[in-house]
């Protein structure tokens, strides 16, 4: 992973995040109400300093059945506290008493059924809240709190997404390069989806660097603001397009690359820089994978913070795909045995 460019230059003070499990909190919001009937079972845990797929394989063992009949709609930091659904297949069954379920760091809040497979993406998004310790109040820090507020910050995909050391993007370099082969079927989905990550990280990093990241350009892909809807920007638009920009009405996008991303692509600069990437593009296309798009940026909601003498503590709600530990780096430089 190449060291990608801060939108408001290299912060100043250093702290921890994570120095305790309590001082990174996550509460899942799907988006929606669950049915109350149907063939799945839907699970609400919170859970601490525990791993989402252990968890999951775990209900699944205690409902009797395969974990392939468990899914989830994201996966959460394990050193963390957090709260999330799980959804069991359990067509015909009756719902499972879960009060003799024990698992060291997990309780249950709450036992539902519902009409539909909870699926990885189908969430609206995560309220969070964090403590960055060691951390002390300056108007410096002030400024890039009233900076992000204000315009956000780069939707950049953050370690959770890569492993640790980046193990799962070396993975799928060493599998587009035929050195092994990737049988497991999670193990390929990881990889596949840290190789597209590294490309749009390089995309983003290079539209901040080149210092046209506040503007709509000739050719970019933009996205309706709060839809799937996509459209390349004209020559002709680009006035009025810049003007919906500013207002939030339209996002500026990167692309997570698939199957003919580069005939998807038509700005040149983003062509470069994903045909750089030809091995990975070339297990892509391997792969069948399905090219699309993700905002560059993301701006939060109901953001709030104040200090304390611990340390800066945030609140706020960020939408499914993007990470708080994208917004934190904005902030403050992670000292290394909590990054």
């Amino acid at each position: 992973m190449k060291t990608l460019t801060y939108l408001f230059g290299k912060p100043q003070q250093a702290g921890r995040l994570k120095a305790q499990f309590a001082d990174f909190i996550v509460k899942e919001e799907l988006g929606y109400d669950l049915t109350g009937e149907g063939e799945f079972v839907a699970v609400k845990i919170r859970k601490t300093d525990a791993n989402t797929l252990f968890v999951g394989e775990k209900l699944a063992e205690f409902a009797g059945i395969s974990a392939k009949n468990m899914s989830y709609a994201g996966l959460k930091d394990r050193h963390a506290i957090t709260e999330q659904w799980f959804c069991l297949h359990l067509a015909g069954k009756e719902t499972p008493d879960f009060s003799p379920f024990q698992l060291e760091g997990v309780e249950i809040l709450e036992v539902t059924r519902h009409n539909r497979k909870i699926r990885v993406g189908s969430l609206a998004g995560n309220y969070f809240e964090l403590l960055l310790r060691d951390v002390q109040e300056s108007p410096e820090l002030i400024h890039r709190l009233n900076q992000i507020q204000a315009v956000g910050f780069p939707n950049y995909f953050t370690e959770q997404r890569f492993g640790r050391d980046g193990h799962n993007l070396t993975q799928a370099q060493r599998w587009a390069s035929g050195e092994i082969k990737v049988k497991d079927r999670k193990k390929r989905s990881f990889y596949l989806s840290a190789a597209r990550s590294e490309i749009f990280n390089l995309v983003v990093a290079d539209r901040i660097a080149s210092d046209t990241f506040k503007q709509v350009i000739e050719n970019d892909i933009v996205q309706l603001a709060g839809s799937n809807s996509w459209f390349i920007a004209q020559a002709d638009e680009l006035a009025s397009l810049n003007q919906r920009l500013a207002q939030g009405d339209i996002l500026l996008t990167a692309p997570l690359v698939g199957e003919n991303s580069l005939q998807q692509t038509v700005s040149e600069r983003e062509q470069k820089i994903v045909s750089e990437q030809q091995l990975l593009l070339n297990l892509m296309a391997q792969e069948r994978t399905n090219a699309t798009r993700r905002p560059m940026f993301c701006v939060p909601t109901e953001f709030e913070w104040h200090f304390e003498p611990e340390g800066l503590r945030l609140q706020f709600f960020l939408p499914s795909g993007s990470y708080a530990t994208a917004l934190v780096r904005e902030l403050i430089s992670l000292d290394e045995e909590t990054a």
